[in-house]
Order: structure tokens, then sequence, then C-alpha cells
């Protein structure tokens, strides 16, 4: 092969070692949200180091003036190993060292990684340079193999190997191809290299344990996992939205998405009861009915109780949510089918989007969303969301939306209460302890004004009755409205898209538990 072929390969192979290296950032990224939470900083962080990493990379590979051939083939070794171990072990770091330990275990492979990748395009310009083109025309060919494969990387990760592979088989699976490269790259070039067989021992070596681990690693890594959950993983599946964990121990199931907690089958009737219930009692009709997540069927389940219920619209981002609730043993058993129910109505969609594309008026809505923890779900506790639900209600129509804990974030809770009542709507407060979860709130909302004297509970209940409702209103001084620090009262302010501060006082929250 003359040095022109040989030129186009090393072409080659910048495209396919930058597609590796975007898929890698976004790993990393798609593990810190999973694991550490707050997708939009995890991203940041994880391209922040990476970008820095290669910047460092890059002022290293000056040093990087002999052997450029070698050099490229063991930076390739390297970032096979830790890119291809990177979400195996990070599996390991979170289940069995301290708290913490997994955020910096993974803001060191990312800067590690990244520095490799910084290496890479400078060691391969040098020799294509070397080949006898030109380095103005090496940089521009070789560069823009990178920028074009990283957007093919970008897409790969999307749309391919997180959806059918997962996040540990991908790691292992990309590592194989940096490493195919490497062997390749050192193949094509064996007529320079003395020894070019041992260092191809040693790449095959490498090679059987990423093989091992695109098989094995995942089983492996689902013991890991299985350790940050309290109770026996029955279900687990990657979505393109979330990751979605089932568990079960002495009759008790749990619904993790994302790592968080969204229900225990043990107590999960308390926070549904007060959910709907009251609301039901708020209006005199149930024609039409709109659930804003809920995609468990748990809160249907109490909707259908009622026999004046009509049309049931629910909106669920995540279609494998509700599948898994209209399929599942566990689940259907505890909705008791809801999902089937013909007066259901099941919509895909963003909730933001669906209220801005829909002219329905609703007589109850509720709003059963996950909590605050990440920048697209801040924007569903909004004043401009929150004003949408208001603009769908009937004149005489109510919502009832779920708030966090206004025990263990009670800023979080005043806040979403003070962005509903900065609508126009009247708003009255409710909390209930729920031993999974703790002490949980809620707000109901509506035109009218609201007299929890005048509410009834009129379906069949476990936990609910009408004598407890107003004192369901009550709130100790602990989770009082008027927050006081440092014998200063902080003042509530509605949380707003161009003001998302909700946000920042629920991190600030939840850091301790």
């Amino acid at each position: 092969m003359n040095a022109e072929q040989k030129s186009k390969m090393i072409y080659w192979a910048s495209g396919i070692v930058s597609i590796c290296g975007i898929i890698f950032e976004v790993i990393f990224g798609a593990l810190g949200s999973y694991i550490l939470g707050d997708g939009v900083k995890q991203y940041t962080l994880t391209i922040s180091l990476f970008l820095t990493g290669m910047g460092i990379g890059a002022s290293l590979s000056e040093k990087v003036t002999t052997n450029l051939i070698i050099s490229f083939v063991w930076i390739e070794f390297m970032v096979a190993i830790f890119g291809g171990f990177s979400s195996f072990t990070m599996f390991g770091v979170t289940a069995f060292l301290p708290a913490g330990t997994e955020s910096l275990y993974l803001y060191m492979i990312t800067l590690i990684v990244g520095g490799l990748t910084g290496v890479e395009l400078p060691v391969l310009i040098r020799k294509a340079n070397n080949l006898g083109v030109t380095l103005n025309k090496s940089t521009a060919r070789v560069l823009f193999s990178d920028y074009a494969g990283g957007l093919i990387g970008g897409l790969l990760f999307v749309f391919l190997l997180r959806p059918e592979l997962g996040m540990v088989k991908s790691a292992f699976f990309v590592g194989c191809i940096n490493l195919s490269v490497a062997l390749y790259i050192l193949w094509l070039f064996r007529d320079e290299i003395q020894d070019w067989k041992k260092h191809g021992l040693v790449g095959v070596i490498i090679g059987i344990f990423l093989v091992a681990g695109l098989f094995l690693g995942e089983k492996i890594a689902f013991s890991f996992e299985q350790q940050m959950y309290k109770d026996p993983i029955i279900y687990m599946e990657d979505t393109q939205y979330q990751k979605i964990v089932l568990t079960k121990e002495k009759g008790d199931t749990r619904l993790y998405l994302d790592g968080g907690l969204q229900f225990s089958s043990t107590d999960e009737y308390r926070y549904h009861e007060v959910l709907v219930h009251p609301v039901m009692s708020q209006v005199e009709s149930h024609d039409r009915i709109l659930v804003l997540g809920g995609g468990d069927g748990l809160a249907i389940r109490e909707l259908l109780k009622y026999e004046d219920t009509g049309e049931i619209t629910l909106v669920d981002l995540d279609p494998a949510v509700v599948e898994l609730a209209s399929k599942s043993y566990h689940l259907v058993k505890l909705n008791e089918g809801a999902l089937q129910d013909e007066k259901v109505n099941i919509k895909h969609q963003d909730a933001f989007e669906y209220l801005e594309g829909s002219n329905q008026f609703y007589d109850v809505i509720l709003v059963d969303l996950p909590d605050p923890n990440n920048e697209s779900l801040n924007k569903l506790y909004t004043k401009e969301f929150y004003s949408l639900v208001r603009n769908h209600l009937k004149p005489d129509g109510a919502m009832m939306v779920q708030s966090t804990s206004p025990v263990f974030a009670p800023q979080v809770y005043w806040t979403i209460s003070e962005t509903i009542s900065d609508t126009g709507l009247n708003v009255e407060n409710f909390h209930v302890d729920v031993p999974s979860f703790g002490n949980w709130g809620f707000v109901m909302a509506s035109c009218e004004n609201i007299d929890v004297n005048q509410l009834e509970v009129k379906a069949e209940t476990r936990f609910l009755t009408t004598d407890m409702l107003l004192s369901l209103t009550e709130f100790g001084k602990d989770e009082d409205s008027e927050i006081v620090e440092n014998g200063h009262v902080i003042p509530i302010e509605p949380n707003t898209l161009i003001n998302p501060h909700l946000l920042e006082k629920y991190e600030e929250a939840w850091i301790n538990y």
C-alpha cells in the first residue's frame, strides 16, 4: 500500500476514533445523569471536563514526535481499556464505595479519556504529514473526519447504542472499535515497526477482556446495581427517556425511574387517595379528566371508583412506563387494570407541548409528575406551565398537583404553591404521611373558592376519610410557609421559565437525603 493510500486510511481512522470519542463523552454524561441526578449539570460537567482533557492531551502531544504509529496504537489501547470498562466500573464504584466516590471517579475517567482523545488527532496529523501530505491539507482532512465523526457518534448513541445495548454493553462495544482501529493501523504500518507482533499480542489480550465484558459485563453490573436498591430487581429497562427499575420483596413492589422511587405498593394508596379524592369532591362534574404523568395507572384506578367518571386522558411521555403498567402482572394487580378501561385515552407526549396544542377543557386535572430535579422537569413547575393548566380548566374545574415534601424541602413546596397561586387561582395546601416517602405535599387549585369543610370523600378508600381532610391542611412550624433563616424571613417567589430558581432550591433541600 503506497503513501497516499495509507494517508486515506489515517483519515478513516481519525473519523472512527472521533465517533468513539463522542460516544464515550455522552456515555459519561448519561452515567452522571442516571447515578448522580440533574442531567443538565452532569452533561455540562462531563462535556467541560472532556474538552478540558482534550486540550491537555493536545498540549502533551507536542512531546510525541517519534514512533507516531506505536504512540497512536497505545493511546487507542488505553482509550479502549478506560472507556470500555467505564460504565461497568462506575456501577461497581457506586455500589461498594462510600457516597461521593462515584462522582469523583466519573469526573476522573472523563478527564483521562478526554486527554487520550486529545492526543489522537495531532499524532495522526503528524503521521499524515510524514507521508507526504502537506500540513494544511492533512490538518483540514483529519479535522473534517473528526467533526463529521462527532455527529455520527452522537446519532449512533441516541438512536442505536443506548436503546439496543444499554450503558454497559455500549461502552465495551465502543472500546472494541477503538481497539480494532489500533490493531488495523498497527498491521497497516507493520513494515515500520519492530516487534509489531508483540504489540499486537497485547491488543489481543485487551480484546479478550473487552469481548468478555461485552457478553458478561452487563450481568455482573446488574449485580452491582442491585446493591443500589433495597429489594431484588425483577425488571429493568433503559428507554429513550429514562431507566425503569421494578423491585419486589415480601409483597412490596417498588417502581424507580432514573433511580428515584415513584411508589411502594405497601403505602402508595395514601399518596393517590389524597391526590385524587379531595379534588374530585371540589367539582360537581367528572365528565372530562386529564392526568399529566401517572403512567403507572394508580391515580386512574382511584378516578375509576366514581361511577360518573367520563373520559380520562392520560398524558405520559414514556410509552415504556405505560406498557409496563399495562402488562406487568405486579403492576396490573396494583392498578386493577385501570389502563385497559375503555374510558382511558392515552397520549405519549410532553405535558407542556400537549397543553399548548390542545383545545380541550377539563373538570379535573391531576398533575402527577416527577419532582423538579432537572431542567426539563423544572419547566413543568413554572408559572407558564401552571397558566396553561389553568387555561384548560372549565370555569368550575379544579386541579391537584403533587408538590414534593414540605418537611424535607419546604422552600420547594411553598414555591410551587406560590407559583400556582400567582396564576390567579385559589389554592389550598395538603400534606400526608407516606412511610416510603415521608411527609408529602399537594396543592389544590381552582377558579372557585375552596372550602375544605365542604369537601367529602365519596369513594371507597383504604386510608382517607372525610373527617381527616381538614387535618391534612395543617402544617407544623418546621414545614410552614414562613421560612426563616438567620432571623430573616425568606421571600417566596414564583418559579418561571426566565427565573427557574426552583431547581437550585430542590438540589439544596435534598442533598442530605
